[in-house]
């Protein structure tokens, strides 16, 4: 919770750096490409390694990433710096997810959508309270009150710093040996699954992007929302994406991921179709419902790729993770030079068809294939 509040953070005061640096909406999505390819292209390389050599103290050290960055984003006075500011939140953030998903795993006592799940709830959740907060203290006062903000990093290395204890007393006892789960798929079977669950991500990723990073513009140019009122329904919309997070997982547990993927994906997919053509209004409505569903897939695909790859939930994890944050940054860039060349509006018709891809889901192996 407290990492992802952190990160929105920089989401949620895009308008106040627009206009204190007098960016376009290319220059916005490079802030997000940064932040998220900065956490893409390393989050795999930490997973992999710690696979091998597993650093629990290397929580904390990624927290701290975030509050020097944090620091840097308050006092930035040029476009660079901002950019810079990003990329150690990147950073923090590449060396966070893979080892807490490692952690969230080893707690879960076999329940593991739930416990993916649960985990990620908490950082939608913060995600989501980023805009709230950025509302009502950062936007009234100016850029500079980011800076206490870093307090809840300071806040966070403490609460790891603990939990890192608790991960290096399990490797170090072994009081029981962990059994690995596996089944009998074809490698072929396993390597175009993975594919497949990636092209999902992306298409999930790439959407929430044009939500995540244009939602506050293009409440402001379409119906003429406030800025503060337009941070509040992004925290309404992230806040849906929490609890889309938490449903899936559990769900998954019980009657099997790959119908959790389908309804998300392209069950979502009326939703995204109809939201250019509505009103205010409705605009609100769809995107919680957009929020909830399409939120519902990540825990779901990410359980599903780890037991493609038993023993492997470092490297998946920040594949997955990475490939999450990169597509998502990607997405942020390209549709920022979209929106200037066109306008936002028609970012979002291009973005709704993006949930169709969902398709896709019949190719993946069914819960009986997977059974050892």
């Amino acid at each position: 919770m407290l990492n992802d509040m952190m990160q929105s953070l920089i989401v949620a005061i895009y308008p106040i750096l627009q206009s204190d640096f007098s960016l376009n909406f290319t220059q916005i999505g490079l802030i997000t490409f940064t932040y998220q390819c900065t956490a893409s292209f390393l989050q795999p390389i930490i997973g992999i390694y710690t696979d091998k050599y597993p650093k629990p103290y290397s929580l904390p050290i990624g927290m701290a990433f975030t509050f020097v960055g944090l620091i840097l984003l308050a006092f930035s006075f040029n476009f660079s710096m901002v950019v810079l500011a990003a990329s150690l939140v990147g950073i923090g953030s590449a060396v966070f997810h893979p080892e807490s998903s490692r952690v969230a795993r080893m707690a879960s006592g076999g329940s593991y959508g739930f416990a993916q799940s649960f985990f990620q709830v908490g950082g939608n959740f913060g995600s989501s309270l980023g805009p709230l907060l950025a509302a009502l203290l950062i936007t009234p006062y100016g850029k500079t009150n980011v800076a206490y903000f870093a307090l809840f990093a300071l806040v966070g290395v403490f609460i790891l710093l603990k939990i890192s204890r608790w991960y290096a007393e399990q490797q170090s006892a072994k009081k029981e040996k962990v059994r690995i789960e596996t089944h009998n798929l074809p490698k072929k079977t396993v390597i175009v699954s993975l594919v497949i669950l990636l092209i999902l991500v992306f298409s999930k990723a790439f959407y929430l992007s044009s939500l995540t990073s244009y939602y506050t513009f293009y409440l402001m140019h379409k119906f003429a929302v406030t800025e503060q009122n337009a941070q509040i329904y992004l925290f309404i919309f992230l806040f849906s994406v929490a609890a889309g997070t938490f449903i899936g997982g559990p769900i998954g547990d019980k009657i099997g991921r790959k119908y959790v993927i389908w309804v998300s994906i392209l069950g979502v997919a009326p939703f995204t179709l109809a939201l250019p053509y509505a009103s205010m209004h409705w605009t609100i409505i769809l995107t919680v419902v957009i929020g909830l569903v399409l939120s519902s897939a990540f825990s779901a695909i990410l359980v599903f790729a780890q037991e493609m790859l038993p023993g492997r939930v470092g490297m998946i994890s920040g594949l997955f993770f990475g490939f999450s944050f990169g597509m998502g940054g990607l997405g942020a860039a390209i549709l920022g030079r979209v929106a200037d060349l066109t306008s936002i509006e028609y970012v979002y018709s291009l973005c709704s068809y993006l949930p169709l891809i969902g398709l896709l889901t019949v190719f993946l192996p069914g819960k009986s294939a997977m059974k050892k």
